[in-house]
């Protein structure tokens, strides 16, 4: 599974250049639950808190890992947008934050077949144990055929 992480972890760096900056890395995949974490110090505002956007941009790839994973356990293929998101910030981030989604019983066969996958996840951000953000993201793999 860490082989796997890494592959997630270099995919993001490599296609999306701020995951790199932001530092986002997978931290455990066990249990169908992605967690997922950046240190404060890239991500950092002028109130010395994690910057809005770092967040939003930690809990969509959190989301966006969590399909990508499914995808290679169940060896298909799709490239993953982000359909629809929504986001409630409930606590400034101060410490290490830590995302986390769990995997909805959603199916992902179609892509084999030529079909769009849509997958709702919800990922919860906590700092120290405290629920800080909520986003609830549509996510869509579109089928790669070409591959």
């Amino acid at each position: 599974m860490d082989e796997l992480l890494n592959q997630l972890r270099q995919t993001w760096h490599r296609t999306i250049p701020v995951s790199e900056f932001m530092q986002i890395a997978p931290l455990s995949f066990t249990d169908g639950e992605l967690s997922v974490s950046a240190p404060l110090a890239p991500n950092i505002n002028l109130h010395h808190t994690m910057f809005a956007g770092s967040i939003y941009t930690l809990m969509t790839l959190t989301g966006w890992g969590m399909v990508w994973l499914q995808q290679q356990l169940l060896n298909v293929d799709g490239d993953i947008v982000l359909a629809d998101a929504h986001i409630r910030y409930l606590a400034p981030i101060r410490n290490q934050p830590i995302a986390r989604v769990v995997w909805q019983d959603a199916s992902l066969a179609g892509l084999s077949a030529g079909r769009k996958a849509k997958v709702r996840l919800v990922v919860k951000l906590y700092c120290e144990d405290q629920l800080c953000a909520e986003f609830s993201g549509l996510y869509i793999s579109l089928p790669n055929i070409a591959k």
